[in-house]
């Protein structure tokens, strides 16, 4: 094996298993997934005119927002945010925390090691100077069989794939992920430690720990899982990872690293936090998609907001503490929080003050540690959403209009989890 120390390609290690049609049932029989070679993914390509297009799909002229939500039983829901009608897809037992890249939601379960990639049917197509609009049919796609929970990290091509509890990961083939197929690009191991696995175009980025057991360091693979030379960079204590519109952020002890790719070589810059701060260290980053600041909670003291184009962090002081937090980045510079006390806040990213309010909205669910566990604030560029799990209801935010709450769903379940598709 060519891999160097404990780095083991791990494809044989990993069991994924397809649904067995595009219905949403997840109880039917499933079919083992051979996963395959590097050279058959163009197989998985778009149809048409290289604008996004599926077979089976329909382009139209609006984003096809939905917000998906899995409940408390493990059912899958979609509601239409244009004809508020609401679609249950299927279901999966015993979920533990969710992800999304704006189409796909990868449930992992914690309790099992199962990981399962829900397509919603719905996404857009950016074509740089615009973007493109479709809609199709959701379904589950399929489950791959790890050890604990599945750390999910999206990429553009490439969808990474990591448990901590055995170090074992692998890069999902976007493209095959399209024709509703689990394809595994690259995979990869290390010895077990909280980390991640980051796709970043046909490279991939996976922490390393060091003596005491925590992420150390981020080491580049090609996609045939070879070590990179010399792109290795420290990392110590590596948690919280994002895309934006400059390239990948993972968050580390000191600041940040920040990995883009210049003519194919892989580069680190390190975005130290500011001198003499004392506020703890950002782990969970969060922004609109397709923007290049993002944010994250500053421990009880406030968020941090970190701006990938200027290689620069500013602190936002809070009076309250924050549970998430989420960079708008518009014109007006809004920061979007769920302050503890349950009330969501908009912030002024110059200066942290609190622009407007809501009332607390989900009293019941902050009492329940296991329910708020699931709460997610997102947001996008007119509003942001959160589900209140124990008042069974989803809220619509208009950040921009004074907080205003422009939409209330309730709901007949517990709306464990939530993530916003088709954007």
């Amino acid at each position: 094996m060519r891999t160097p120390d404990a780095l083991l390609l791990c494809l044989p290690l990993l069991t994924l298993t397809l649904a067995s049609c595009s219905t949403a049932d997840p109880s039917g029989p499933a079919a083992e997934a051979t996963p395959p070679s590097v050279a058959s993914r163009s197989a998985a390509a778009p149809i048409g005119d290289g604008h996004g297009m599926l077979e089976g799909s329909t382009e139209v002229a609006e984003p096809q927002l939905h917000l998906m939500t899995l409940d408390t039983e493990g059912r899958i829901r979609l509601l239409d945010l244009a004809d508020e009608n609401t679609t249950t897809v299927g279901g999966i037992p015993d979920v533990s925390g969710i992800s999304t890249d704006g189409r796909y939601l990868f449930a992992s379960s914690a309790t099992t090691g199962a990981m399962t990639i829900i397509d919603s049917g719905m996404w857009t197509w950016d074509h740089e100077d615009h973007f493109h609009y479709y809609r199709g049919e959701p379904k589950i796609i399929g489950t791959i069989d790890g050890s604990g929970g599945a750390i999910v990290t999206p990429g553009s091509s490439g969808t990474g794939v990591y448990f901590p509890d055995s170090g074992e990961g692998m890069v999902l083939d976007n493209d095959a992920l399209a024709q509703g197929e689990l394809g595994v690009r690259t995979g990869l191991s290390a010895e077990p430690h909280e980390g991640m696995l980051v796709p970043l175009s046909d490279v991939t980025l996976l922490t390393r720990p060091g003596a005491d057991g925590t992420a150390a360091s981020v080491q580049a693979f090609d996609v045939e899982g070879e070590p990179v030379g010399g792109a290795t960079a420290d990392c110590i204590d590596a948690q919280g990872t994002i895309t934006t519109t400059v390239g990948t952020v993972i968050g580390c002890d000191d600041g940040a690293l920040l990995v883009t790719l210049e003519d194919g070589d892989v580069v680190y810059e390190r975005i130290p936090y500011p001198a003499g701060t004392s506020a703890p260290k950002a782990t969970d980053f969060r922004a609109r998609a397709g923007r290049p600041t993002v944010a994250a909670v500053a421990g009880d003291r406030g968020a941090w907001l970190l701006d990938t184009r200027e290689r620069s962090w500013h602190f936002l002081p809070a009076d309250v503490p924050l549970l998430k937090v989420s960079a708008v980045d518009d014109e007006e510079g809004h920061v979007v929080a769920l302050a503890a006390d349950g009330r969501v806040l908009v912030l002024s990213a110059g200066t942290g003050a609190t622009i407007a309010a809501t009332d607390p909205l989900l009293p019941r669910t902050l009492a329940d540690p296991e329910l708020l566990a699931g709460v997610e604030l997102t947001v996008d560029q007119q509003r942001a959403y959160l589900n209140a799990p124990a008042e069974q209801s989803l809220f619509e935010i208009d950040f921009a209009d004074d907080a205003r709450i422009a939409r209330t769903f309730d709901t007949d379940t517990i709306p464990a989890h939530l993530a916003e598709v088709g954007r």
